[in-house]
C-alpha cells in the first residue's frame, strides 16, 4: 500500500525521522518527542489506524523504536471550526487545478485548520491526492489558487512562479488617496513585525515590488489594481496600508484590530481578491489565463 493512498478526508499525514533515544517503542519516542499530545490521544490514533510506518502501513502501541524510522501520523485538531463557504473549481486537467477561494478558508494545513482548508477538501472532492498548490494567498484573501495535479510536470509549473514567468492581477476596495497619483509602482524591503504574523516597512534595499492603478472611485473608496512583481507575505496589504489606504476590514494592517485567533467575522470580508493569472503553459507553449468568478462588494 503506497502512502498516498492512505490520506484521511483529504488531509495528508505529517513526517518525523524518530530521534536518537533510549525509548523502548514508537509511542515512547512520540509522547516524549510532543509532550502536548497525550499519551492516551496517540493511543487513540494508532487504534484508528493514523500512526503509519514508512510503507504506509498502521504502527500499534508495541512496534519497537528504532533510531531514524520514518513514522507518518495525522494531525487532528479538536473540535475544528467548520468554515460555511464553498470552494469553485474552474479548471480541471491532467496537470493543472484552477480554484475560486472563498474569503477564510485556509489553503494549507497550519493552526487550526486541518480538514478545513482548500487542499483537503481538493484531495477528497478530486481524490487526488497527489495535488499540491503551486503558489498561496492568505486565509483570509479570496480568488485564485493554482494546483499542481501530476508529480511529472509539477517542477515545470512551479518554475513559472519562481522565474516570474506569470502575470498575477488582484482587487482591493480601501479608501482613496487624493494626495497620490496612479498608477505607482511600490517597491520598498518588507521584513518581519511583531507579533510575528505581521510584515512591515523597512529601510534598506527592496524586496517587494507592486504595480498600483485605481480602476473606480466610489464615494470616500476606490477599487484598486495590483499587480505584484515579488510575492512577499502580505505584500499587497502592507503596500496598500503604507500609502495610507488600508484595505477594507484588514485586521493586521495598518493597526493591529484582532488577535490571531479571534474568531472571524463572516460579515467583514477582507476586500481583496486575487483575480487573474496568466501564462505561457511550459508543456504546451499556448498563452493561459484564468479569472475569478468571485467580486469584491463596497
Amino acid at each position: 500500500m503506497s502512502l498516498s493512498s492512505t490520506h484521511h478526508a483529504g488531509v495528508r499525514p505529517s513526517t518525523l525521522h524518530l530521534p536518537r533515544g533510549d525509548w523502548a517503542t514508537v509511542l515512547d519516542c512520540l509522547c516524549a518527542h510532543f509532550p502536548s499530545v497525550s499519551r492516551a490521544v496517540w493511543l487513540q490514533r494508532m487504534a484508528r489506524g493514523r500512526v503509519l510506518g514508512a510503507d504506509g502501513l498502521p504502527l500499534g502501541p508495541q512496534d519497537a523504536y528504532r533510531e531514524g524510522l520514518r513514522v507518518h501520523y495525522f494531525r487532528e485538531v479538536p473540535q475544528e471550526r467548520e468554515i460555511p463557504f464553498v470552494e469553485t473549481l474552474l479548471h480541471v486537467d491532467e496537470h493543472l487545478v484552477v480554484v475560486d477561494k472563498p474569503h477564510f478558508l485556509p489553503v494549507v494545513p497550519s493552526g487550526g485548520y486541518v480538514e478545513q482548508t482548500l487542499l483537503a477538501r481538493l484531495v477528497k472532492r478530486l481524490d487526488n491526492p497527489q495535488l499540491v498548490p503551486i503558489h498561496r494567498i492568505d486565509r483570509l484573501t479570496a480568488g485564485l489558487v493554482l494546483f499542481s495535479a501530476n508529480p511529472q510536470s509539477r517542477s515545470q509549473y512551479q518554475q513559472l512562479f519562481r522565474d516570474r514567468q506569470i502575470v498575477k492581477g488582484y482587487e482591493a476596495i480601501a479608501p482613496a488617496l487624493p494626495g497620490q497619483s496612479f498608477p505607482q509602482l511600490r517597491k520598498t524591503r518588507l521584513a518581519e513585525a511583531q507579533p510575528f504574523f505581521r510584515m512591515q516597512e523597512v529601510d534598506g534595499p527592496a524586496n517587494s515590488e507592486t504595480r498600483i492603478e485605481v480602476r473606480e472611485q466610489q464615494g470616500d473608496l476606490c477599487r484598486y489594481g495590483l499587480y505584484p512583481l515579488t510575492g512577499k507575505k502580505h505584500q499587497l496589504r502592507v503596500h496598500l496600508a503604507a500609502l495610507g489606504a488600508g484595505i477594507c476590514n484588514d485586521p493586521f494592517y495598518p493597526q493591529l484590530t484582532a488577535a490571531s485567533d479571534t474568531p472571524d467575522d463572516y460579515s467583514r470580508p477582507l476586500k481583496l481578491l486575487a483575480q487573474e493569472l496568466a501564462f505561457s503553459d511550459p508543456l504546451s507553449g499556448l498563452p493561459r489565463s484564468f479569472r475569478s468568478e468571485l467580486t469584491l462588494t463596497w
